[in-house]
């Protein structure tokens, strides 16, 4: 059986025959939810490059545990670093881009308000959808067996993301009537790739220019018009496996 992934506050210092103390809601679930027992191996992560794997060495009450670390692994920074700017879709599906882009390996997601969007993040309501949007990185994380978490940034205005793509390595705007195929697009060895992902209405004229303006130009993925949240997730599988990262 697959060992169960665990996130830990802090790794520093964590050394093959030495100890860690697994506590808090995750050690919580491991003890009261996954009732795991004295001997059975275990994964631990801090979520920013940093794990280990070991064997449960002591159950303490109801949410601590003693982990026995067998081994340190460190996961170096990925490059190129790939960034996909997400349009705010409606409902649940925000939820759904960041989940499967996470298991797909983007290394961050930045929430759009574009102008087209149905759905926009205002107050309490805003902060909400945000922290949904980090749980679910944090789990797909998890799931995906992920040493390194995206990072998901506080939600962007269309001026900030154009600031974003200038400082790009690589950027590109997803867009059905793309000149050229991100298949066939030069990518860069290393640095930064940034890829914006639009509404459900598409991107506006307006958006496109400041985005040229910032040196983004518009790349179409494929045949096929795909959803919002889907689309990055196929962007991100595309450039993941063209950069080498997937090899």
């Amino acid at each position: 059986m697959t060992a169960p992934v665990f996130v830990a506050d802090s790794l520093a210092g964590a050394a093959a025959g030495g100890r860690v103390r697994l506590e808090g809601p995750e050690g919580r679930h491991a003890v009261s939810v996954r009732r795991l027992r004295v001997g059975e191996t275990v994964v631990l992560t801090d979520g920013h490059g940093r794990g280990v794997q070991g064997t449960v060495a002591a159950v303490e009450g109801k949410d601590r545990l003693q982990i026995a670390v067998d081994e340190v692994r460190r996961e170096p920074a990925p490059d190129p670093r790939i960034t996909v700017v997400q349009a705010l879709p409606k409902g649940d599906r925000g939820e759904l881009a960041v989940e499967t882009m996470t298991e797909t390996g983007v290394d961050a997601v930045v929430p759009w308000s574009a102008s087209r969007c149905i759905t926009q993040w205002k107050g309490e309501r805003g902060l909400k959808a945000l922290g949904k949007w980090r749980s679910t990185a944090r789990e797909a994380g998890k799931q995906s067996r992920r040493l390194t978490f995206p990072e998901v940034a506080d939600a962007m205005t269309t001026k900030q993301v154009a600031r974003l793509l200038a400082e790009a390595a690589f950027a590109a705007v997803l867009h059905e009537e793309g000149a050229e195929p991100l298949a066939t697009a030069q990518l860069p060895a290393s640095g930064e790739i940034v890829l914006v992902v639009g509404p459900e209405g598409g991107v506006s004229p307006e958006e496109l220019a400041a985005f040229a303006e910032a040196g983004a130009r518009p790349y179409r993925l494929g045949p096929s018009v795909l959803r919002t949240s889907t689309a990055g997730t196929a962007a991100a599988a595309l450039l993941l496996g063209r950069t080498g990262r997937w090899g």
